[in-house]
């Protein structure tokens, strides 16, 4: 019988117990995918008090073992219960509600699905080898998520949830005051442009993605009634981007790909810029004196999962150079994210 180090733990075995939560940490994020399948911040706000049958009904699951599941959402502190049978929602389950601003329902379900577990699972041959560990033999995780289009949806509502966020920081530190046209490169559904637009309502954007993400966003500007002034646009940022742009936005794509792929994609956007164009980076920035846990686990992301790798100012300053680009500004924000602004070197 397996015994829990925590439970055990003297005063002088903290880190006995710190050890022991490190080496299960795996089950947390499988716990939180299945409160996310199966829905549970919904049915607690649609019925304010929720039980195993109840949810075993409406879901159609097993009932003992979706006790089991809410006693172990109660001990992540996502439910609470008074008499083991009852269960209400915590603040931190809400945060998987997907009508929510900031939703985190997309990660929960894609992060601890095949895509990134798999690979994750290969950590050590990663780090053996410097090089990605993927899922099957799909090639990298896009080619992966081409045959697999829930997980992929998932993880794009994932990201939508994040810009919903980091997007409200941009657009109130990205100055688009007088600025005709914006175009987000690698933009996938436009929630960093969405946030731009309603910062200056006299905005025109282009999303700029592979053509099925780019039938998204089009979809969602449909939806938020933007199509008026948001162009989705499909294409590869390998090949070309599109020009006219007074301001390029390339919003978590640079630490997907190595410094040889950053180059050319950076480059593709210097040949589309004209005149004054600016272009704005939105990364996590490697720190070289403190290192943020976020930033440095996110790093590890890319190595086990593709090949790419968060990069420190200096590093961002190198692919600039040889893109015919430099920085001009480089901004941190109230979250792990900078905004890195670049303009053309001649």
């Amino acid at each position: 019988m397996e015994t829990s180090a925590s439970s055990l733990a003297k005063p002088a075995d903290d880190v006995r117990a710190r050890m022991w939560d490190m080496i299960t940490a795996y089950r947390v994020s499988q716990v939180v995918r299945c409160a996310a399948t199966f829905s549970l911040a919904e049915h607690c706000e649609a019925g304010g008090v929720i039980t195993a049958e109840s949810i075993a009904r409406l879901e159609q699951i097993n009932p003992d073992a979706t006790g089991r599941l809410l006693r172990g959402c109660v001990a992540l502190g996502l439910l609470t219960s008074e008499d083991g049978t009852h269960f209400r929602a915590t603040p931190l389950l809400n945060i998987l509600r997907r009508d929510i601003d900031g939703s985190q329902w997309g990660f929960a379900i894609s992060l601890p699905a095949p895509g990134h577990w798999g690979p994750w699972g290969k950590l050590p041959e990663a780090v053996r080898t410097g090089n990605a560990q993927g899922t099957q033999s799909e090639g990298t995780l896009f080619d992966y998520y081409d045959t697999h289009a829930e997980e992929a949806s998932a993880f794009m509502e994932g990201l939508d949830g994040m810009t919903a966020v980091a997007g409200a920081a941009a657009a109130s530190l990205i100055d688009t005051s007088g600025i005709e046209q914006s175009i987000d490169v690698g933009g996938a559904t436009g929630t960093l442009t969405h946030a731009l637009m309603k910062a200056n309502p006299r905005l025109h954007g282009i999303v700029y993605d592979v053509p099925a993400v780019a039938e998204q966003a089009a979809q969602a500007a449909r939806t938020l009634g933007l199509e008026d002034r948001l162009t989705a646009v499909g294409g590869n940022f390998f090949n070309s981007v599109p020009a006219g742009g007074n301001i390029y936005l390339l919003r978590y794509v640079l630490h997907d790909w190595n410094d040889a792929e950053c180059v050319q994609i950076l480059q593709n956007c210097r040949n589309a810029m004209t005149g004054n164009a600016k272009l704005y980076v939105l990364e996590m920035v490697v720190s070289s004196t403190a290192e943020d846990p976020v930033v440095a686990m996110q790093d590890l992301n890319m190595l086990a999962v593709l090949h790419g790798r968060e990069r420190s100012l200096a590093e961002f300053d190198r692919l600039f150079d040889q893109a015919g680009l430099k920085r001009t500004a480089a901004i941190a924000t109230n979250s792990p994210m900078w905004i890195i602004e670049a303009m053309a070197s001649s």
